[in-house]
């Protein structure tokens, strides 16, 4: 293993930079020693990794091969030597997680915080990005697990929780429509509107409501970004349209009132907490996704707006 072990590092390295003399550099040791290494490794496979190129190295099928080989590799190694932390009683390891740019707001970093407080020898990677890239890099194993919505493929995902999250209106305190308990779409007629664009998941079902009910709507601002949406509502600029997990902290600070809407065509979407079915997590994954599912059900419209929450 540590012979394998020093090829795929030079390997990889070579790899990403494209140059022997640059990975040399990056890994401090001789550029000799990394080009004997792939040389011999060629002469075994019968095929070369790399294109000698006079701009640099770029890789050949083959090495492409090798190179998501070999980032499988580093990450079962690594989930490995954290298996063997755990058995010595020690609770160590590192999490990789992927979330939307909803949660990067009170329930996860809360969490994480409790976590870290309880486990100090865990470190987590927090990913922020769109729930469709999230279904990639789970199935992909790039991440331990993550939060998203509407998943969609159950063969490659395996669903650890849910929430059911409506949308709805986001208005100032002062607005009558944030007084309501539940509103129609054509409430917001002749209202400046902030929306949310691509590639936003509720942009769909936004568009879903526009072609049912044939409403004008009046837009203000489109934004791809939900926290932009979020400070355009508090400088009254307009009314939001978002998802209630989009402004749980506000609502729950008493900064924005939120009303959902009740038109029969749309239904709640499905933020879910899912890890890959192919993959067994680590130990150290295992204490953090435990930890979040436990309390995922305040995720939920419901429990999110009862009082205490």
């Amino acid at each position: 293993m540590p012979a394998f072990s020093r090829f795929l590092r030079y390997f990889m390295a070579v790899g990403r930079l494209g140059s022997i003399r640059k990975a040399a550099d990056e890994l401090n040791v001789s550029a000799s020693a990394i080009d004997r290494q792939i040389l011999n490794a060629e002469a075994q496979l019968g095929m070369p990794l790399f294109e000698r190129l006079p701009t640099g190295l770029r890789l050949t099928a083959a090495g492409e091969l090798l190179m998501a080989a070999g980032g499988r590799w580093h990450k079962g190694l690594s989930e490995f030597r954290a298996q063997i932390l755990d058995l010595q009683g020690l609770k160590r390891g590192h999490v990789e997680i992927a979330i939307i740019d909803a949660l990067t707001k009170g329930y996860i970093p809360a969490l994480i915080q409790a976590v870290q407080r309880q486990y100090p020898g865990i470190s987590i990677g927090l990913h922020v990005m769109g729930s469709a890239e999230i279904r990639s890099v789970i199935t992909k194993g790039e991440v331990d697990f993550g939060i998203c919505f509407e998943p969609q493929s159950i063969r490659d995902l395996t669903v650890r929780a849910f929430a059911e999250v409506p949308l709805g209106f986001v208005t100032l305190p002062g607005d009558p429509l944030g007084q309501r308990a539940s509103a129609r779409f054509s409430a917001c007629a002749g209202s400046p509107m902030i929306l949310p664009g691509r590639p936003l998941a509720v942009h769909q079902q936004i568009a879903v409501l526009e072609a049912t009910t044939q409403l004008p709507i009046e837009r203000k601002v489109i934004s791809n970004n939900i926290q932009a949406i979020i400070s355009l509502v508090l400088q009254g600029v307009g009314v939001g349209l978002l998802t209630s997990i989009d402004v749980m902290t506000e609502v729950q600070a008493g900064q924005l009132c939120f009303t959902p809407i009740s038109d029969p065509i749309l239904k709640p979407m499905t933020l879910a907490l899912c890890t890959a079915t192919s993959r067994t997590t680590s130990y150290a994954a295992d204490i953090v996704l435990n930890e979040i599912q436990n309390g995922f059900t305040h995720l939920s419209y419901q429990e999110a707006t009862a009082p205490g929450a």
